[in-house]
């Protein structure tokens, strides 16, 4: 079976999907029965880079579509969706079959806002899909509430247990660092964990929190300075692979204090690396993060932030049970192997 991934670049972009895209593609679990290739629809860029770069890959996209048996739809909200309509219309023109996975974390809030027409063109969507794919499952029954489709399933993103393996040490030696991996802004919780950060130092002056990620970086700086916590907040940008892994291995929980998501891989990837992990109780978090391997607070409670903070800075032992919890689970449960041992079946499932 020849499989087309369609969906951000692996190599022009940034973020969750493409290294789901790229799991995929290289995944020893599905190429032993499929042939997965992928095709870049969008790259980062400016606004004219990614328009111009959108319509050249529709164009390319209808010279090779045919020879492929199932597509593999990776889709948030906004613009994608809109572009990935464009493709999913072609698909089933031709009489083939696609999947489409929903990964954007303000999805039901973007629909929402839309006019009536933008809304049947979403709904239509849904409805041409021969599989729905949820990230959890309170999405998965979200989109069933809302939307008609012939039928939905839930995939939890995985994560590979060895590739995060050297930065699974005793969290007691990194007990005043902590790292929040994603994109800067207001949705992720930046700014409210600027501000808990200032109330934390005020009881641990020794506290230091890495912020990597792209995004309104120089915005951060800018309330960092203000408030003069250069010492305690250190702005790194956008970081991958070994630097990735580095700080992971030199901090003792990862924090991800949003006001949406679906199911980061940030947070996966802080788990498998032996991480606490200080969230939100929002999207799928609470499917993955308990009492056992973090603590979660509602999102925007600043003073209920800084406490996390302190509380993990002080309690070691705590520290260690939830590092020896987030690997287990993620081996049980969230490993990369699971998640494509299931998308195979999803992918037989579709093609009967």
């Amino acid at each position: 079976m020849k499989i087309l991934q369609i969906g951000p670049s692996e190599t022009r972009s940034r973020g969750g999907m493409a290294a789901v895209i790229r799991g995929i593609r290289e995944s020893r679990t599905l190429n032993s029965e499929f042939e997965i290739e992928s095709f870049p629809s969008y790259i980062d860029g400016s606004l004219p880079v990614r328009l111009l770069y959108s319509g050249y890959g529709y164009l390319r996209f209808l010279l090779c579509y045919k020879k492929y048996d199932l597509f593999h739809i990776h889709t948030a909200e906004r613009g994608s969706t809109f572009r990935k309509n464009l493709y999913l219309r072609t698909i089933k023109r031709a009489g083939k079959r696609a999947i489409v996975h929903i990964h954007g974390a303000e999805y039901l809030t973007f629909y929402d806002r839309l006019n009536g027409r933008r809304k049947k063109t979403v709904d239509r969507f849904f409805q041409r899909a021969n599989l729905v794919i949820a990230l959890s499952d309170s999405w998965k029954r979200e989109l069933e509430s809302r939307f008609c489709m012939n039928a939905c399933q839930t995939l939890y993103n995985g994560v590979s247990p060895e590739a995060f393996q050297e930065a699974a040490v005793d969290p007691a030696k990194h007990r005043n660092a902590f790292l929040m991996l994603g994109r800067l802004g207001e949705r992720k919780g930046t700014y409210d964990l600027i501000d808990a950060v200032e109330l934390a130092v005020r009881q641990n002056s020794e506290l230091t929190v890495y912020l990597a990620g792209d995004g309104e970086t120089e915005k951060a700086k800018a309330l960092i300075a203000e408030k003069k916590l250069e010492k305690h907040i250190i702005v790194m940008g956008w970081i991958d692979g070994t630097k990735k892994l580095e700080l992971l291995k030199n901090t003792a929980a990862v924090i991800l204090p949003s006001y949406n998501e679906g199911l980061p891989m940030a947070i996966l990837e802080g788990m498998a690396a032996g991480k606490a992990i200080i969230s939100t109780s929002v999207g799928a978090i609470p499917e993955v993060v308990t009492t056992e391997n973090g603590i979660l607070i509602e999102p925007g409670n600043v003073s209920a932030l800084a406490e996390a903070l302190l509380r993990c800075s002080r309690d070691v032992e705590m520290l260690r049970e939830m590092s020896r919890a987030n690997m287990e689970m993620i081996e049980r449960r969230f490993s990369v192997r699971r998640m494509h041992e299931r998308l195979a079946d999803y992918y037989r499932e579709v093609m009967k």
